[in-house]
């Protein structure tokens, strides 16, 4: 079931098990369709939604976006709209930092935190990839920029390619792709979200990296404390969700399984 409406985010909901929901937020510059295959997965035991977060996709014109804070205050409305009270959260790149936020800003609605390559884990951060990738409109410029996300013997499949040129044929969507890249970096720096206070609220937390992620730093895997159940891939890149998808789904399961 897709829904948007008005002021709210657009949403793919699939699955109607009982217990907490997953809740699966994209990266930057993405869409809850990235989500598909591993949506499909966990719905045949969870109920699942996965947003298009603030200036992306069909939540392009939601009323307000830029800041991954006001990413995390969208989907706790979203939450609140949608009568859930707890739910597993599944992050990915910016969705990371996003699910990260939600645990500190309403740790009561938290079931698990299980994030990909997460944005926020510490201050290093390829911007001017990121800059670039949000200017990116041709299926050459994609194709150029890819490499840089991808681990080095991953496949970039075609279909890959087509998914971002896609992304980016709604009018505004490149000049809403820089705005939220000026406000993500602080010069050549992303700002850090606290751990121990996101520790703190209780919830089990994954953290999932590749070794050859080039966007963000896969030493910001390392050393975390150990409250922090850290997965890391080897000849994986950035693109964890279409580079490791069976591991994914099977880390996604095992935080989700109660509650």
């Amino acid at each position: 079931m897709d829904t948007v409406a008005g002021s709210r985010l657009f949403c793919i909901e699939k699955g109607e098990a009982a217990g907490s929901p997953v809740v699966f937020l994209h990266g930057f510059g993405g869409l809850a369709s990235n989500w598909a295959l591993i949506q499909d997965q966990i719905g045949e035991q969870r109920r699942t939604l996965a947003f298009d977060l603030p200036g992306h996709g069909r939540s392009l014109n939601y009323p307000e976006f830029g800041e991954v804070k006001i990413a995390a205050r969208a989907i706790i409305a979203e939450l609140d709209a949608r009568k859930i009270s707890k739910a597993h959260l599944v992050g990915f790149s910016m969705g990371g930092a996003v699910a990260a936020l939600i645990g500190l800003f309403a740790p009561e609605k938290v079931s698990s935190l299980t994030l990909l390559a997460p944005g926020g884990f510490g201050p290093e951060i390829n911007f001017r990839t990121l800059q670039a990738y949000a200017k990116a409109e041709t299926g050459a410029e994609f194709r150029l920029l890819m490499p840089q996300f991808f681990g080095f013997n991953s496949e970039i499949s075609d279909a890959f390619i087509e998914q971002q040129i896609i992304a980016r044929k709604p009018e505004g969507a490149n000049k809403a792709l820089q705005k939220i890249a000026n406000l993500l970096f602080d010069g050549s720096k992303q700002g850090v979200i606290p751990l121990r206070p996101l520790i703190d609220i209780g919830a089990p937390i994954k953290v999932l990296w590749g070794t050859q992620d080039n966007i963000l730093p896969t030493r910001q895997a390392h050393k975390l404390p150990g409250e922090i159940a850290t997965h890391v891939f080897s000849d994986t890149g950035h693109m964890l969700i279409e580079e490791q998808p069976d591991a994914v789904i099977r880390l996604i399961f095992e935080n989700s399984c109660c509650g």
